[in-house]
Protein backbone atom coordinates (compact mmCIF):
# COMPACT_ATOMS: atom_id res chain seq x y z
CA UNK A 1 0.00 0.00 0.00
CA UNK A 2 2.76 2.47 0.88
CA UNK A 3 4.40 1.94 -2.50
CA UNK A 4 1.05 2.60 -4.18
CA UNK A 5 0.53 5.69 -2.03
CA UNK A 6 4.03 6.95 -2.86
CA UNK A 7 3.28 6.39 -6.54
CA UNK A 8 0.00 8.30 -6.25
CA UNK A 9 1.80 11.16 -4.50
CA UNK A 10 4.41 11.32 -7.25
CA UNK A 11 1.62 11.51 -9.82
CA UNK A 12 -0.01 14.46 -8.05
CA UNK A 13 3.39 16.14 -7.60
CA UNK A 14 3.99 15.88 -11.35
CA UNK A 15 0.68 17.68 -11.92
CA UNK A 16 1.62 20.34 -9.36
CA UNK A 17 5.00 20.95 -10.97
CA UNK A 18 3.33 21.31 -14.36
CA UNK A 19 0.68 23.71 -13.01
CA UNK A 20 0.37 27.00 -14.90
CA UNK A 21 -2.92 28.27 -13.42
CA UNK A 22 -1.26 31.54 -12.36
CA UNK A 23 0.87 32.22 -15.43
CA UNK A 24 -1.16 35.37 -16.22
CA UNK A 25 0.00 36.87 -12.90
CA UNK A 26 3.32 35.10 -12.40
CA UNK A 27 5.67 35.41 -15.37
CA UNK A 28 7.79 32.33 -14.52
CA UNK A 29 5.75 29.71 -12.65
CA UNK A 30 8.03 27.35 -10.73
CA UNK A 31 6.00 25.42 -8.12
CA UNK A 32 8.15 24.55 -5.10
CA UNK A 33 6.92 21.70 -2.88
CA UNK A 34 8.67 18.73 -1.17
CA UNK A 35 6.63 15.81 0.06
CA UNK A 36 7.10 12.16 0.88
CA UNK A 37 4.23 9.83 1.76
CA UNK A 38 5.94 8.72 5.02
CA UNK A 39 6.46 12.27 6.39
CA UNK A 40 5.29 12.92 9.94
CA UNK A 41 5.73 16.72 10.05
CA UNK A 42 3.94 19.03 7.60
CA UNK A 43 5.14 22.61 7.17
CA UNK A 44 2.68 24.99 5.53
CA UNK A 45 4.29 28.35 4.92
CA UNK A 46 3.59 31.35 2.77
CA UNK A 47 5.19 31.26 -0.70
CA UNK A 48 8.70 30.91 -2.10
CA UNK A 49 10.95 33.98 -2.06
CA UNK A 50 13.37 34.89 -4.85
CA UNK A 51 16.17 32.57 -3.65
CA UNK A 52 13.80 29.63 -3.25
CA UNK A 53 12.28 30.38 -6.67
CA UNK A 54 15.74 30.35 -8.25
CA UNK A 55 16.94 27.15 -6.56
CA UNK A 56 13.70 25.20 -6.24
CA UNK A 57 14.69 24.36 -2.64
CA UNK A 58 12.10 25.48 -0.04
CA UNK A 59 13.25 27.48 2.98
CA UNK A 60 16.71 27.80 1.41
CA UNK A 61 17.23 31.30 2.80
CA UNK A 62 17.60 33.26 6.04
CA UNK A 63 13.98 32.46 6.99
CA UNK A 64 14.71 28.76 6.57
CA UNK A 65 17.81 28.96 8.73
CA UNK A 66 15.80 30.50 11.59
CA UNK A 67 12.96 27.99 11.10
CA UNK A 68 15.41 25.07 11.38
CA UNK A 69 16.78 26.64 14.59
CA UNK A 70 13.25 26.91 15.99
CA UNK A 71 12.61 23.26 15.12
CA UNK A 72 15.99 22.04 16.35
CA UNK A 73 16.58 20.26 13.03
CA UNK A 74 19.71 20.07 10.91
CA UNK A 75 19.45 20.53 7.14
CA UNK A 76 19.68 16.81 6.37
CA UNK A 77 16.68 15.99 8.58
CA UNK A 78 14.72 19.07 7.51
CA UNK A 79 15.04 18.11 3.84
CA UNK A 80 14.37 14.38 4.36
CA UNK A 81 11.01 13.94 2.60
CA UNK A 82 10.34 10.78 4.60
CA UNK A 83 10.28 12.94 7.74
CA UNK A 84 9.28 16.47 6.74
CA UNK A 85 6.73 17.56 4.11
CA UNK A 86 6.87 21.16 2.89
CA UNK A 87 3.87 22.70 1.15
CA UNK A 88 3.36 26.49 0.97
CA UNK A 89 0.07 28.34 0.55
CA UNK A 90 1.28 29.57 -2.82
CA UNK A 91 3.64 27.22 -4.65
CA UNK A 92 5.28 29.88 -6.85
CA UNK A 93 7.10 33.11 -6.11
CA UNK A 94 4.31 35.73 -6.28
CA UNK A 95 6.51 38.69 -7.25
CA UNK A 96 7.58 41.91 -5.58
CA UNK A 97 5.16 44.29 -3.92
CA UNK A 98 5.65 47.79 -2.53
CA UNK A 99 6.99 46.55 0.81
CA UNK A 100 8.29 43.03 0.25
CA UNK A 101 6.90 40.10 -1.68
CA UNK A 102 3.29 39.97 -2.80
CA UNK A 103 0.90 37.64 -0.92
CA UNK A 104 0.74 34.02 -2.08
CA UNK A 105 -1.59 33.45 -5.01
CA UNK A 106 -5.00 32.35 -3.68
CA UNK A 107 -5.48 29.57 -6.26
CA UNK A 108 -2.90 27.06 -5.01
CA UNK A 109 -4.25 25.95 -1.64
CA UNK A 110 -7.84 25.20 -2.75
CA UNK A 111 -6.58 23.59 -5.94
CA UNK A 112 -3.86 21.31 -4.52
CA UNK A 113 -3.67 21.08 -0.72
CA UNK A 114 -6.38 18.49 -0.05
CA UNK A 115 -5.28 16.11 -2.81
CA UNK A 116 -1.69 16.29 -1.54
CA UNK A 117 -2.62 15.94 2.14
CA UNK A 118 -4.62 12.79 1.36
CA UNK A 119 -1.33 11.22 0.27
CA UNK A 120 0.31 12.05 3.63
CA UNK A 121 -1.37 9.62 6.08
CA UNK A 122 1.40 9.72 8.71
CA UNK A 123 1.36 13.45 9.46
CA UNK A 124 1.26 13.89 13.23
CA UNK A 125 2.00 17.61 13.46
CA UNK A 126 1.36 20.54 11.12
CA UNK A 127 3.09 23.91 11.34
CA UNK A 128 1.01 26.85 10.13
CA UNK A 129 3.57 29.56 9.49
CA UNK A 130 2.34 33.12 9.06
CA UNK A 131 -1.06 34.69 8.69
CA UNK A 132 -1.96 33.28 5.27
CA UNK A 133 -1.68 29.64 6.38
CA UNK A 134 -3.38 30.38 9.69
CA UNK A 135 -6.26 32.34 8.15
CA UNK A 136 -6.88 29.52 5.67
CA UNK A 137 -6.69 26.60 8.09
CA UNK A 138 -7.97 28.28 11.26
CA UNK A 139 -10.61 30.76 10.09
CA UNK A 140 -12.29 32.55 12.94
CA UNK A 141 -9.63 31.56 15.49
CA UNK A 142 -8.55 34.96 16.83
CA UNK A 143 -8.22 38.17 14.89
CA UNK A 144 -4.45 38.55 14.70
CA UNK A 145 -1.42 36.35 14.29
CA UNK A 146 -0.11 37.49 17.68
CA UNK A 147 -3.35 36.46 19.41
CA UNK A 148 -3.29 33.10 17.66
CA UNK A 149 0.35 32.40 18.47
CA UNK A 150 -0.14 33.47 22.09
CA UNK A 151 -2.89 30.81 22.35
CA UNK A 152 -0.65 28.14 20.82
CA UNK A 153 -1.50 25.58 23.51
CA UNK A 154 -5.07 25.35 22.15
CA UNK A 155 -3.72 23.86 18.92
CA UNK A 156 -0.59 21.99 19.99
CA UNK A 157 0.77 19.39 19.66
CA UNK A 158 -1.16 18.48 16.47
CA UNK A 159 -0.80 22.03 15.12
CA UNK A 160 1.70 24.76 15.93
CA UNK A 161 0.90 28.32 14.87
CA UNK A 162 4.09 30.28 14.24
CA UNK A 163 5.05 33.74 13.07
CA UNK A 164 7.04 33.88 9.87
CA UNK A 165 10.74 33.37 10.65
CA UNK A 166 11.76 36.13 8.24
CA UNK A 167 14.48 38.56 9.34
CA UNK A 168 11.83 41.23 8.69
CA UNK A 169 9.98 39.92 11.77
CA UNK A 170 12.80 40.80 14.16
CA UNK A 171 10.72 43.54 15.80
CA UNK A 172 7.80 41.13 16.42
CA UNK A 173 10.18 38.62 18.02
CA UNK A 174 11.68 41.31 20.27
CA UNK A 175 8.23 42.51 21.36
CA UNK A 176 7.01 38.95 21.95
CA UNK A 177 9.99 37.34 23.68
CA UNK A 178 7.62 34.74 25.20
CA UNK A 179 7.51 33.06 21.77
CA UNK A 180 11.13 31.90 21.86
CA UNK A 181 10.98 31.30 25.61
CA UNK A 182 7.76 29.21 25.67
CA UNK A 183 6.70 28.10 22.21
CA UNK A 184 10.05 27.17 20.67
CA UNK A 185 11.04 24.66 23.42
CA UNK A 186 7.60 22.99 23.20
CA UNK A 187 7.87 22.94 19.41
CA UNK A 188 11.33 21.36 19.54
CA UNK A 189 10.11 18.70 21.96
CA UNK A 190 7.16 17.83 19.68
CA UNK A 191 9.28 17.78 16.52
CA UNK A 192 12.06 15.76 18.15
CA UNK A 193 9.57 13.04 19.12
CA UNK A 194 8.44 12.80 15.48
CA UNK A 195 11.96 12.40 14.12
CA UNK A 196 12.86 9.33 16.22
Amino acid sequence: MSRSLASQLQSVLQEVRACRVCEHWIPEPNPVVRLGSAARLLIIGQAPGTKVHATGVPWNDASGKRLRQWLGLDEATFYDIDKVAIMPMGFCYPGKGKSGDLPPRPECAPLWHESLKRKLPDIRCTLLIGQYAQNYYLPGHYKTLTERVSHWREFAPEVFVLPHPSPRNQLWLRRNSWFEEEVVPALQLAVNSLME
